[in-house]
């Protein structure tokens, strides 16, 4: 897969008002790099630029944190100093579930520098949450020493269907509480950076070919088993949003016709018999006792024949729907990721059946199927590498405008 192209600045019209002010904004960016705290006049006579344009442009870059005016005295009179600032050289990556949050720092070039998770209780509130991502924002930026000032910005993983338009999750999201609210708007207000914000699947695709095994994968599928199952979409080096920005549903399609009512309102959808939350609800009722995730992974590396019958019966309902993304899309890869990657071919081989059973021969013998090696770390990996691939400090840019390398 190759680079995708550079964007010329300002777009595609290298004759725009908005490509000329991009240059403007870069020469007064290049000159108080060579020559330290310069006057709005000074600005003006080095660069050659009207002193209202270097007005106008100073405030949209003091706006967005990339140059520091003070009051100074110049020529015995009252000036404004513009100084440019040490910003836009690290990103944060911020990974919402069910029942926790995962906080990354990395530098471009993708370099990652910190990070931690904590927590979260089930049904947790959305200013909790985020309360809880800014403190751990604000330690992570203690711990590497770096200034807030200096952030990119914070790409942010949610569970579930995003409206693009809107920027709002949508009915059938894992936290019922999320829905309809404008969390981008809450989320600049506690961390005060800007914000992009995307479905965990979608950034656990971006991940895999930006810090996995397949960045040279030009059509990739990864599917995230989890307490829901959503998929994310590389077609042709970039993300794929289609219409609204809801792709990827994956776990609502239908498997089961006369199946289980399943969150999202439909019946016999695959999470209804494949996520991570049937599987323990179905052993934890055999056996009349609470399971956990963590309980299923231990009870199958040691062989437990009720856990692996599971396992099996839900690999093979993901195989089966893994399918049809596959006939119709013909990706190079299928990936795997979620807190069942430690089973490994435990889970892939049922997987595997399924797909080569309902796809069409030829596409499911060269479609390679693989468990994510970035474990549960792929959706902040993701959203950290989504705000560096934007490349734009102070800006909240559109995701699907999102490509892989």
């Amino acid at each position: 897969m190759t680079n995708a192209p550079r964007a010329k600045p300002g777009g595609g019209n290298p004759g725009s008002q908005s490509a000329l002010r991009k240059l403007n904004e870069q020469r007064i960016l290049d000159t108080l790099a060579s020559h330290g705290t310069l006057t709005q006049a000074g600005l003006a006579r080095v660069t050659g630029l009207s002193t209202a344009t270097v007005s106008n442009i100073v405030k949209t870059l003091a706006a967005e944190n990339r140059v520091e005016t003070t009051s100074i005295t110049s020529s015995g009179r009252r000036a404004l100093g513009v100084s440019l600032l040490d910003v836009a050289d690290v990103a944060a990556g911020i990974d919402f579930g069910r029942s926790h949050v995962r906080v990354v720092l990395a530098r471009p070039g993708f370099r990652l520098l910190d990070e931690a998770s904590a927590a979260l209780p089930i049904g947790h509130r959305v200013e909790d949450s985020i309360a809880i991502a800014a403190r751990m924002l604000t330690a992570a930026c203690e711990r590497t020493g770096t200034n807030p000032r200096q952030l990119l910005g914070a790409g942010i993983g949610v569970p579930g269907p995003i409206d693009h338009r809107t920027n709002r999750v949508i009915h059938g999201a894992i936290l019922p509480d999320w829905v309809g609210i404008d969390i981008a708007e809450q989320l600049r207000s506690a961390l005060g950076i800007p914000v992009i914000i995307d479905n965990d699947s979608n950034l656990g695709a971006l991940a895999q070919v930006t810090w996995g095994e397949h960045q040279t994968c030009a059509n990739l599928c990864f599917l995230k088993i989890g307490s829901g199952i959503g998929s994310g979409l590389i077609l042709n080096g970039s993300l794929y949003y289609g219409h609204l920005g809801i792709t990827g549903e994956i776990g609502h399609s239908t498997i089961f016709d006369q199946g289980l009512i399943c969150r999202c309102g439909n019946r016999g959808c695959l999470e209804t018999v494949a996520s991570t939350y049937t599987m323990t609800e179905m052993l934890g009722h055999a056996e009349g006792r609470t399971i956990t995730v963590e309980d299923i992974i231990q009870r199958a590396l040691a062989g437990d024949s009720a856990t692996l019958r599971v396992i099996d019966d839900a690999g093979v309902a993901v195989g089966h729907a893994l399918a049809n993304v596959a006939n119709l899309i013909n990706p190079e890869a299928i990936v795997i990721g979620g807190p069942l990657a430690p089973l490994g071919e435990l889970l892939l081989d049922p997987i595997r059946r399924g797909l080569n059973r309902h796809a069409i021969p030829v596409v499911g013998e060269n479609t390679s199927l693989h468990m994510s090696m970035l474990g549960d770390r792929a959706e902040a990996l993701g959203a950290v590498a989504l705000v560096l691939r934007q490349g734009a400090a102070g800006h909240s840019p559109d995701p699907r405008k999102a490509t892989s390398r």
